[in-house]
């Protein structure tokens, strides 16, 4: 019989990364997002979905009044859907559908909120960054029929879409002095806006408002335009070549959202972009200039495992191929990758191919041929190759692999080979991806790291650098979460380093999560952001990546919650 120890631990694997709930100890704060103030600004930022939810009474469940239905819905929505499906299906995290919270009751829940896990989950409650009465609502939240959002079709994207700068209107060369290579787009996740910062002076150039907890920023082909998604799904295109860059074009293209990507297919760069929607789960493939939505299609269908027929199919990563002018897009919940042929979109060629549930982040191999993703709660890495179109591999891992986009170098015994960390387990993965001069290889876990501990987001490293990066974001052991492990690449066997990433920044008090390493452009330089408080002093600091040593600390308290970052160059060229 498991103890109850253990079985708190096995529910909160399930709810690893149900990322980042709330923090509301009550500050009560202005906002500048209209309808959001108090204690919503601390760890919310601006609403994702709130209209047209209905509350449904469920049997046997604890009862919410309609003001705990409201703040647990938003709660859920904004910090919890990701992990565990707006619907509560599952996916990186386990289902959270009555049918299991029920049985679990309502004080399990708030000791599993309170405490959270080995496997990545915080520890909301301990640390202070969760209430002890948000915790008890959401665990009552949980045991009751969760409320369907409504759909957002192409009336809604329209009303939503606005070109702010027409195309005709905009520079025609760069007006600016900015090395637009290496500029970095930095998340401000809970003040819903991204800073972008000169990495030659660590300067920011401008803090520009945009969708909620932005996901991701993708620099289009040429390098002019940045595309950023929010978690509420909105996009926000930015022209770099402005005297002062500025958002030239945005729209909303669902209720919640993490992808975005442009055509980079020769003939086609800059001419398309793509964006994906946990919520409705569909893609919408726009006019790269304008952001004007052309194409809706929808993911709901069966899963490449039990043939099942699934409400709630979300669309994860998307790249941009460099073989055809297609776009890969990742399904969650069916674990199948499209290749989405954008030649002609009023006759849309869409090929479906089979991996693995639940597919999750990834990136490409060093040769950009290969997608390498994570289907995580499957435990695997899908290999997808975009030139023959068509699966390669599924490689066995360890429990939730988390790559981010991965990472490539040539180890000194197995040849060239991608990386990923993980969720669910300390071990840092090395695959080989070489079937052509190391075939012995390719598509094998050749080496299986320790690493720091579970909880890691990103991994990276790049090809002018011997080092081997990893964060541990999500650890509940503040030296684990406050720190990053490096790795000599050309002496793995030795282990990792740790480097007192927050204890370098010097910040005060607060949680202090060290996430992402990124690169500048020319690759001598790492970039973390020191993730603290809404209310509290964050930082991004700089290490240098040849000697290991502190070289620069951004402080501004415009910073403020800053997670992930995008190094322009890098991003465009896809080096990781």
């Amino acid at each position: 019989m498991k103890t109850f120890r253990s079985k708190l631990i096995s529910v909160a694997c399930g709810l690893a990364t149900a990322a980042l709930l709330v923090n509301a100890a009550g500050a009560q704060e202005k906002s500048d997002h209209p309808g959001t103030v108090g204690e919503d600004v601390r760890y919310r930022g601006a609403p994702a979905i709130q209209s047209e939810v209905k509350q449904v009474a469920t049997p046997g469940a604890p009862s919410l009044t309609a003001e705990e239905f409201a703040e647990a819905t938003k709660i859920y929505f904004e910090r919890c859907a990701g992990c565990h499906g707006v619907l509560r299906k599952g996916a990186t995290g386990k289902p959270l559908t009555p049918d299991i919270t029920l049985q679990r009751g309502t004080e399990f829940l708030k000791i599993l909120i309170n405490m959270g896990s080995p496997a990545g989950m915080p520890n909301w409650g301990t640390s202070g960054q969760l209430s002890e009465k948000q915790i008890d609502i959401m665990a009552r939240f949980l045991q009751n029929e969760p409320p369907t959002p409504p759909e957002w079709g192409m009336k809604e994207m329209k009303d939503s879409w606005k070109v702010l700068v027409p195309v005709d209107k905009r520079p025609t060369k760069q007006m600016n002095n900015f090395n637009l290579d290496n500029i970095f787009a930095v998340t401000l996740r809970d003040s819903g806006e991204v800073a972008l910062i000169d990495g030659d002076s660590k300067k920011i150039i401008k803090i520009i408002k945009t969708g909620y907890a932005v996901h991701i920023s993708r620099a289009s082909n040429s390098g002019r335009y940045v595309y950023t998604i929010g978690r509420d799904a909105k996009v926000d295109m930015i022209d770099l070549w402005m005297a002062e860059p500025q958002v030239v074009a945005t729209i909303k293209i669902g209720l919640e959202a993490r992808s975005v990507e442009t055509s980079k297919y020769k003939g086609y760069e800059d001419k398309l972009a793509i964006a994906g929607a946990y919520w409705p789960p569909q893609y919408v493939i726009m006019d790269g200039p304008t952001l004007e939505p052309k194409k809706i299609v929808s993911t709901r269908g069966m899963t490449v495992d039990t043939q099942e027929y699934h409400p709630e199919p979300r669309v994860a990563a998307i790249v941009a191929s460099h073989e055809h002018p297609e776009f890969i897009v990742n399904v969650k919940e069916t674990g199948q990758v499209l290749l989405v042929d954008y030649s002609n979109i009023d006759a849309l060629s869409v090929t479906t191919l089979e991996a693995a549930r639940y597919l999750h982040d990834g990136g490409w191999d060093s040769t950009h041929r290969y997608f390498m993703t994570a289907a995580n709660q499957s435990n695997k890495i899908a290999v997808i190759d975009s030139k023959e179109r068509e699966t390669e591999a599924l490689i066995d891992v360890n429990k939730i692999p988390h790559p981010g986009r991965g990472a490539n170098f040539v180890d000194p015994k197995f040849g060239p080979v991608w990386v990923t960390s993980a969720l669910g387990n300390e071990n840092v993965s090395v695959i080989g991806t070489d079937p052509e001069d190391h075939e012995e290889h390719a598509w094998k876990v050749v080496r299986e790291l320790k690493g720091p501990g579970g909880g890691s987001l990103f991994v990276k490293t790049h090809p002018k650098s011997k080092n081997l990066w990893v964060d541990t974001t999500l650890n509940p052991d503040p030296k684990l979460s406050q720190s990053a492990a490096v790795y000599d690449i050309n002496n793995l066997d030795a282990g990792f380093v740790s480097l007192p990433i927050a204890e370098w920044a010097d910040l005060g008090e607060g949680p202090k999560r060290v996430v992402q390493p990124e690169y500048n452009a020319a690759g001598d330089e790492v970039w973390f952001s020191v993730w603290n408080g809404k209310e509290q002093k964050s930082a991004i600091v700089v290490v240098d990546d040849k000697t290991r040593k502190l070289k620069a600390v951004i402080k501004d308290p415009r910073l403020i919650t800053p997670t992930g970052k995008f190094n322009m160059y890098n991003t465009r060229k896809d080096i990781y």
